[in-house]
């Protein structure tokens, strides 16, 4: 599936970075209602094309006479996952459309920073994650030994395909959501400060069913998820978010790769 072919590579230089207190709310041609429609349309294509994947998944079982097959299983959920968000970016740069703006990027304050700037969102992100392993060595006792999300780690191929998809996908599709589209409308009607608040809490309530509900790991998504905001509200810069993320999340990956000795010893996780 293709994206249409008005959305430029990349936008505008990203303004200086200002003071939080000093950055006005933005304006953005959508509004809360438009957000609610876009969650809406996530919620059901993601069900829409899960179901499509796990009915294609029973087919090719039967037509090769395999066994039963296991929905949590990486090597469905994450490519029907990726054709939702495909659908979902799509969704959206109609909803730009809509509201009378041909350029998707401008229009969601992507920024592309320069390179210097974009080595340090990535810094940073890796910073991030490294504080994450410092904050779950704290609170373990707090941390529940197995999550959901775990079951999908159960050998090198899902291993190496949820790394692709958490490196390369989730980052751009999140941010999109949370710092392109939420965090605007939310600052236009409630202020800078309450939508870092709330867009940061909304990123790690969608997480909760990943993290088995429990509210240390969803604590530390919430403090993640503030930096990211605060970034977006500084920076004006959804891209700087995306970098950030993705430092984010490959480094935990990376480490995740160290210790299980390259995705081959998985019982390493626990």
């Amino acid at each position: 599936m293709q994206l249409p072919e008005s959305i430029p590579s990349s936008g505008p230089p990203a303004p200086e970075i200002q003071p939080l207190g000093l950055v006005p709310p933005e304006d953005p041609p959508w509004n809360l209602v438009d957000v609610g429609v876009i969650m809406v349309f996530a919620v059901l294509s993601g069900i829409f094309v899960l179901a499509l994947a796990i009915f294609g998944a029973n087919f090719f079982r039967r037509f090769h006479h395999l066994g039963p097959i296991d929905v949590q299983n990486a090597l469905i959920l994450i490519p029907g996952q990726t054709v939702a968000y495909l659908l979902l970016i799509a969704f959206m740069v109609q909803i730009i459309r809509l509201k009378g703006q041909t350029d998707f990027l401008t229009a969601i304050g992507w920024n592309m920073p320069d390179l210097r700037r974009s080595f340090l969102a990535l810094v940073g992100g890796s910073g991030l994650a490294l504080l994450a392993n410092i904050f779950s060595a704290l609170f373990s006792r707090w941390m529940p030994k197995s999550v959901p999300v775990d079951k999908l780690f159960r050998d090198a191929n899902s291993a190496y395909l949820l790394a692709i998809f958490g490196v390369l996908v989730a980052p751009v599709v999140e941010e999109l959501f949370f710092r392109g589209f939420l965090f605007p409308a939310l600052a236009r009607k409630i202020g800078v400060s309450a939508s870092i608040v709330f867009t940061a809490a909304s990123f790690a309530v969608i997480h909760q069913s990943q993290l088995a509900h429990a509210w240390v790991p969803l604590l530390w998504l919430f403090v993640v998820g503030t930096v990211l905001t605060v970034a977006r509200a500084r920076t004006r810069s959804v891209a700087t978010a995306v970098f950030i993320h993705v430092g984010y999340n490959s480094t935990l990956f990376t480490l995740l790769f160290i210790a299980t000795s390259g995705f081959h010893h998985m019982e390493r996780m626990t």
